[in-house]
């Protein structure tokens, strides 16, 4: 760090480049939280949690009991210590909530006035926020696993629903109808993502172990299928299938850029893709256990270096380089399976919920003023202790003299 600010000073680093080795030391150093909590209010396991992406203030939350809550992250009270309220639920008690599991919740990506939710009761509803009523119920065929809003998209208005039909439903949120069928998967599709850089490109991860890019503007098939192998015929054949993991893939996400795609499967194993032409870069992340037949949430820091991956092991976080595998720490704190996870990239903190029912915050260590203070006071007392060791000292030293004792 004090090397930056001196390149920075002598106008070697542009101030971007001081930000981001200030949000990766800041990163680098999460921990369970000791000092925010986030009101518990699920008697149930947390599958899905949400950041507004507007002002990153607003977690929404939903749960296998079909209860979806709201709770505010900011401070207002300024105290070190403080837990984050929750602002408004929706519980078994409404006629509007969820009959089965809410598998995931997603903000609408341009206000927080709206959000979306999806269930296994086979309904995809979108709710406004304000009356906590929902204005759109799709019906679905099967049971939904995933369903995602591109957050760029300015000339649609598509919500990608991942079901256990082996097909990839469009829904247009303007007519609340579907807008086509994507089909090539031969089992259930558990997640789909959409790119950050291009609001037409879609992927999708499937039981079939087969993970596929999309341009929902091509109805017929995909653009590339990800192949672990990178159609090296002396590993997988000349007549295999492509897969991208040797398991079902339940997790995608791309990176803030979206220059690469980062996929987790039920082989317990992460890769990392390039989203251009679909190229595996052969990254080993080690193995992570992962046997969920449904979505799991793995997310991607921004404006890092180098950018780290958090992806959930058991009950437990580990957090990865990117581009090389590396374990850069393992965050532990849930008492049982970690389901989903989010990344807030603005403080640099987790939010993370399991099948412990609990919400956790993971946050950057800082020196809180409990442990300035008694720095300060050990400060105090060591210069004390030297003063008086050379008071001693001085007081010796005059009082010396090169007499002798002995009379002779």
């Amino acid at each position: 760090m004090i090397r930056c600010l001196e390149e920075r000073s002598s106008g070697l680093l542009l101030p971007t480049g001081v930000q981001q080795a200030v949000s990766t030391d800041r990163a680098l150093a999460m921990q369970l939280s000791k000092q925010r909590d986030v009101e518990k209010v699920h008697t149930t396991p947390i599958n899905s949690l949400d950041l507004d992406p507007v002002e990153m203030r607003y977690l929404i939350s939903g749960a296998s009991n079909g209860t979806i809550a709201i709770h505010d992250l900011h401070n207002v009270t300024g105290q070190p210590q403080y837990t984050c309220p929750l602002l408004c639920t929706v519980d078994r008690c409404s006629q509007h909530a969820h009959k089965y599991s809410v598998e995931t919740v997603q903000w609408y990506p341009a206000d927080s006035g709206m959000f979306v939710s999806s269930s296994f009761d086979k309904t995809l509803k979108v709710w406004d926020t304000n009356t906590l009523v929902p204005v759109e119920t799709v019906a679905c065929r099967e049971r939904v696993y995933c369903h995602r809003l591109s957050k760029i998209a300015t000339k649609h208005c598509l919500i990608a629903v991942a079901s256990s039909l082996s097909q990839v439903n469009l829904v247009d949120l303007k007519s609340g109808s579907y807008s086509h069928i994507l089909k090539g998967h031969k089992g259930a599709v558990y997640v789909v993502d959409w790119s950050p850089q291009n609001e037409y490109v879609l992927a999708s991860g499937s039981s079939d172990n087969k993970a596929l890019m999309w341009d929902v503007r091509m109805a017929k098939n995909c653009i590339f299928t990800l192949d672990q192998h990178n159609g090296d015929a002396t590993r997988c054949g000349p007549h295999a299938v492509q897969t991208a993991h040797n398991g079902a893939v339940n997790g995608l996400r791309f990176t803030a850029d979206g220059l690469y795609l980062v996929s987790f499967g039920t082989d317990c194993r992460v890769r990392l893709w390039r989203t251009d032409n679909g190229q595996n870069m052969l990254v080993n992340y080690g193995a992570i256990n992962n046997v969920h037949e449904k979505c799991l949430s793995i997310d991607v820091s921004s404006s890092l270096n180098p950018e780290i991956v958090f992806v959930p092991h058991d009950s437990n976080i580990d957090m990865l380089c990117l581009h090389t595998g590396t374990k850069l720490q393992r965050l532990v704190g849930h008492y049982n399976d970690c389901n989903t996870l989010v990344y807030h990239p603005f403080h640099q903190e987790l939010y993370s919920g399991g099948n412990d029912r609990n919400i956790i915050a993971w946050l950057p260590k800082t020196a809180s003023s409990d442990d300035y203070q008694e720095h300060l006071k050990e400060t105090k007392l060591k210069k004390g202790t030297s003063r008086e060791t050379k008071k001693k000292g001085a007081n010796v030293n005059l009082m010396q003299d090169t007499w002798s004792s002995d009379e002779d």
